[in-house]
């Protein structure tokens, strides 16, 4: 399981970073009346899920089997 953990934590870091990059290249800004608006038309949810991926892996990583 400990091996299975890690793969699925490594799988999750790397769709944070790069979901997370995607995120923030969604966004758009505009100005109003002075004051810089920013707006996100990004798809959150392959983040939240990438989160939730690593989330487990740090749970199998670090959980251990008690006999």
């Amino acid at each position: 399981m400990k091996i299975v953990g890690i793969i699925l934590l490594i799988i999750g870091v790397v769709g944070l970073v790069v979901f997370g990059i995607q995120a923030i290249n969604d966004s758009e800004s505009f100005s109003v009346l002075g004051a810089e608006v920013a707006v996100s038309k990004a798809n959150w949810t392959p983040l939240i899920v990438s989160a939730i991926v690593t989330v487990i892996g740090i749970v199998l990583t670090v959980s251990r089997k008690q006999k």
